[in-house]
């Protein structure tokens, strides 16, 4: 049996990620069956319960209000709207439903109060709900979790040496923060990371080496392709070839034995043979549905098929970890404090980001 190693290093992850194929696959497969089913795959569902508007400046993101990108923003969600929206994706075949908001962090108020009412409903459908809504703090991390929240998504995005050429409206340091204000909750972890921004090889191993040194290391890995939006400062990147995919999915299986790897972003541009490499790989995590947040993905009938070509099955949920009781918001033992903690704005130039909010005004 393998085991979970906190202390890789960048040098290491290179030499696995750059191994010959063929090794790198029997490898990772090896490793994939010795912790997880193989035939299984967990299925989750992403809904966009605030979108567009936000003030940050992400290279890669066309929900930024400061791009130019067509979407078109739009308000909090009922709870009524997101129960609906469970639905269809239980009926689907999704285990998890994932609600992410255009936020940079989480603001205490009625907002905030909506959206945990969203968590308790959700999680009394008997799915796993997880959250992504910017940062937040170590009492909102908590009131989720009472809420019956099961993971909280927080991606890192890239290395940390790279991170300051896509993203100057905050800091790396904020990303761990987060993280470690949901790790002193019952809550369970996914945070992972785009390839196709640019970066190098040396950036992605970067990348898994934050990551996989984490103690315990996150439940959930992403791993996105970037979907290069018109509009946004990462308009004209070359699409990540597929064998940049597989590479990636089994170097994190690798490092990260015990994770689910989900293979997010950019399945549109994958062919089924591909995904299927990448399954073997070690990918055992999709996300369900005709839209990831703003940008396309497979529809949830195409994936069904390809679930039965492979012989795949979708997880059950609560699978990985236990479901989380639901505490009614009259029954909470933790109050809004109103904070307003001062997360970090670097706030340097980022030349193609400065054009692009440049454009787009």
């Amino acid at each position: 049996m393998s085991i979970t190693k906190h202390n890789w290093t960048k040098e290491e992850i290179i030499a696995i990620y750059n191994k010959p194929m063929m090794d790198l696959l029997f490898e990772a497969a090896t490793i994939h069956r010795e912790h997880h089913d193989p035939n299984v795959v967990q299925v989750s569902t992403l809904v966009s319960i605030k979108t567009g508007g936000c003030s940050e400046d992400c290279g890669y993101c066309p929900q930024a209000a400061r791009y130019n990108t067509g979407v078109e923003g739009n308000d909090l969600m009922s709870v009524n709207q997101v129960k609906a929206q469970a639905l269809q994706a239980k009926s689907g075949g999704s285990s998890r439903v994932c609600m992410g908001a255009a936020w940079r962090n989480v603001k205490d108020g009625p907002e905030f109060d909506q959206v945990l009412e969203m968590v308790r409903t959700i999680n009394k459908m008997d799915m796993e709900v997880c959250c992504t809504l910017g940062m937040i703090t170590e009492n909102q991390a908590q009131r989720l979790a009472e809420a019956g929240l099961y993971a909280y998504n927080h991606n890192l995005d890239t290395s940390e040496n790279y991170y300051k050429e896509v993203i100057s409206t905050r800091g790396f340091e904020d990303r761990l923060q987060t993280i470690e204000n949901v790790r002193k909750t019952s809550v369970t972890v996914c945070s992972g990371g785009i390839i196709g921004m640019g970066e190098s090889v040396e950036d992605r191993a970067g990348m898994l080496v934050a990551l996989s040194t984490l103690n315990p290391q996150p439940e959930s890995v992403p791993i996105n392709a970037l979907v290069a939006v018109e509009g946004t400062p990462m308009q004209d990147e070359k699409p990540v070839e597929i064998w940049e995919m597989v590479r990636m999915v089994a170097t994190t299986r690798i490092v990260m034995p015990h994770t689910q790897v989900r293979l997010s972003a950019g399945r549109t541009n994958m062919s089924r043979e591909g995904q299927a490499m990448c399954f073997f790989a070690g990918a055992n995590s999709i996300f369900a549905g005709d839209k990831l947040l703003t940008t396309p993905n497979p529809d949830v009938n195409e994936d069904m098929k390809m679930f039965d070509l492979l012989g795949l099955k979708p997880q059950k949920p609560f699978k990985k970890a236990a479901q989380r009781p639901t505490v009614e918001a009259v029954d909470s033992q933790f109050e809004s404090l109103g904070e307003k903690p001062k997360w970090t704005r670097p706030n340097h130039i980022i030349e193609k980001n400065l054009e692009a909010s440049i454009k787009g005004k």
